[in-house]
């Protein structure tokens, strides 16, 4: 148990470099070399895990919370029906709603990482 709860605090920054690490794969298939900018994506997070910084890490947890709010807003103006998207955004809001829901929550565990623990 000890195990898990020492490494438990590296899971949000690896959760968001294998999202950066996807996101740049599929980019790269179909743009080339243009896709490699987003691997700037990337750097705080590797930061954060080679020599941890309580600024960034709170920096980087507000800043991808209030990303992760506005999604969540954009999936609740849709069940509301306050905006009409188009089917094709529809189905792709379905699909990426585990995303959003995991990034809000990994954005949240990084807060209360910078929050409660001095890395």
């Amino acid at each position: 148990m000890k195990l898990i709860s020492k490494y438990s605090k590296f899971v949000p920054y690896l959760y968001f470099i294998a999202i950066i690490a996807f996101w740049f794969t599929d980019a790269n298939q179909s743009s080339g070399i243009t896709a490699y900018p987003i691997l700037l994506f990337s750097i705080p997070f590797v930061w954060q895990l080679i020599k941890p910084n309580r600024k960034l890490n709170f920096t980087l947890g507000i800043t991808f919370m209030c990303l992760s709010s506005y999604l969540v807003l954009a999936y609740l103006s849709d069940m509301l029906q306050i905006i009409s998207f188009s089917a094709s955004t529809k189905e792709f809001m379905l699909y990426s709603g585990s995303f959003v829901a995991l990034n809000f929550i990994m954005a949240l565990w990084i807060i209360r990482n910078s929050i409660k623990r001095s890395f």
